[in-house]
């Protein structure tokens, strides 16, 4: 008997989900290991990682990314993608690009909308 194929993703799991989890785990265990060496890459944690379909290139989130962080994961760089390619079976390594997630960024800005509500609210309506 012939098994009907179905139209559309052949799994609830498509494969960019599964190479973004690998990459997003490969380079939190190499980027806490190249902590214990750069100090400038101390309380860096990757959120997230996304990979475009083709692997050419992947976008690494952190957490934050002062001036110093992404000098020090720019010098790293080819170090990270090393490890990639040790640990990974693909068929091109992504180029990584390191980016500021943006939901920090969004989370940051309402938590400052809510301390300015929560500043006025104590002023009262007469202030």
């Amino acid at each position: 008997m012939e098994r009907s194929r179905k139209k559309g993703p052949q799994r609830n799991y498509p494969r960019t989900v599964r190479v973004n989890a690998l990459l997003h785990e490969v380079l939190a265990e190499a980027l806490e290991r190249l902590s214990d060496h750069d100090e400038r890459l101390l309380l860096t944690t990757i959120t997230g990682v996304s990979c475009d379909p083709d692997l050419r290139h992947a976008l690494v989130f952190l957490s934050s990314l002062d001036d110093e962080r992404s000098v020090a994961l720019e010098d790293h760089r080819r170090a990270l993608q090393s490890e990639v390619a040790a640990q990974v079976r693909l068929k091109r390594i992504p180029s990584l690009k390191f980016l500021v997630d943006p939901a920090i960024v969004a989370g940051n800005r309402v938590e400052e909308a809510l301390r300015r509500v929560q500043e006025l609210s104590k002023e009262g309506p007469d202030s």
